[in-house]
């Protein structure tokens, strides 16, 4: 087994803590505590994440990067590889929370222009599709039968669990309200995404579930938005889709001030801005509830949990 010093330690054990975190922070960490610059010394970081995976794979567990589709930003966290059902034992969440998870997933990836869900919808969805789509037959030559705590699961249960799946990063929050998945789903659904056909980015060939598509009816070329850039930029100033020619309709990201990383703690000079959601009034039509909205605000939960072992959803 691959022997790992204190400073191994203190990188995992930030990240198992902390949950991911963004590249400038996860960076100034490893420079910290190594002294070497990663932005100039690309192998000696590239070989220190190698001894630390070399160490966790004996556990099943992996250092990980990935892009934050909706932002652009790349994160580091540590993520399970196993799927087993004795894995499943350690999450914190229910059977009807971890349906729903899903259920949201599923949805998501069906909207690869936007990525995203409204809040009304995510709430609306049925968990006993979660049933019938994990089911190939059916037993006895009947209907699955629907889990009682499937079918007892409120609304407000609903509610409250989309907040701690932002909470817990996996899920977010868009600055219009919409539901889209968290930094946590894309570290760990890697795998899940390439088993389900999710479709790839024609450029960086991890899945397009923030995508923008050719405009060309019937080409499937999706390409996520910050690889665009990387695209053109190589094609000197030809913007065409790499499939099929189409002319591509791109606009170049605007000029942003650039922050290098968010503070651990806002100072109270400088509260968190918080994203705007909808307030969301549940009304009951027969046997369902159905969600209606009205604009308004409301704050999320800013806590996180520390991730246990074992303790990764996987779908």
């Amino acid at each position: 087994m691959t022997e790992l010093n204190a400073k191994h330690h203190t990188l995992i054990q930030a990240l198992l803590s902390r949950g991911p975190l963004k590249e400038g922070q996860f960076h100034r960490m490893f420079s910290e505590l190594t002294g070497e610059n990663p932005g100039v010394r690309r192998k000696a970081f590239d070989d220190y994440l190698l001894r630390i995976n070399k160490a966790l794979s004996y556990v099943q567990f992996e250092l990980r990067g990935c892009r934050n589709q909706y932002d652009g930003q790349v994160y580091y966290g540590v993520v399970n590889n196993v799927s087993d059902e004795e894995s499943k034992l350690g999450t914190t969440y229910s059977v009807a929370q971890i349906a729903f998870y899903k259920a949201i997933i599923e949805a998501i990836v069906q909207e690869a222009a936007q990525g995203t869900i409204s809040s009304s919808d995510a709430l609306n969805l049925r968990l006993e599709n979660q049933v019938n789509s994990g089911t190939s037959s059916q037993s006895q030559g009947g209907p699955v039968p629907i889990p009682t705590a499937l079918k007892n699961f409120s609304m407000s249960q609903k509610e409250k669990t989309l907040d701690e799946f932002v909470r817990d990063k996996w899920l977010s929050f868009t600055a219009e309200g919409h539901v889209g998945l968290g930094v946590r789903s894309f570290l760990d659904l890697r795998s899940w995404f390439r088993n389900n056909d999710v479709p790839s980015c024609e450029v960086c060939n991890e899945a397009g579930v923030k995508a923008v598509l050719c405009q060309k009816e019937g080409c499937s070329v999706r390409i996520h938005q910050y690889c665009l850039g990387k695209l053109f930029a190589k094609k000197k100033g030809e913007r065409v889709c790499p499939s099929c020619g189409t002319q591509w309709q791109y606009t170049g990201p605007k000029a942003e001030a650039v922050e290098d990383d968010e503070p651990d703690c806002a100072t109270q000079s400088q509260p968190p801005v918080e994203p705007k959601r909808k307030k969301l009034r549940t009304s009951r039509i027969g046997d369902g509830d159905i969600v209606e909205s009205s604009s308004s605000q409301s704050s999320l939960p800013a806590r996180n949990l520390r991730r246990s072992t074992r303790s990764s959803t996987r779908l």
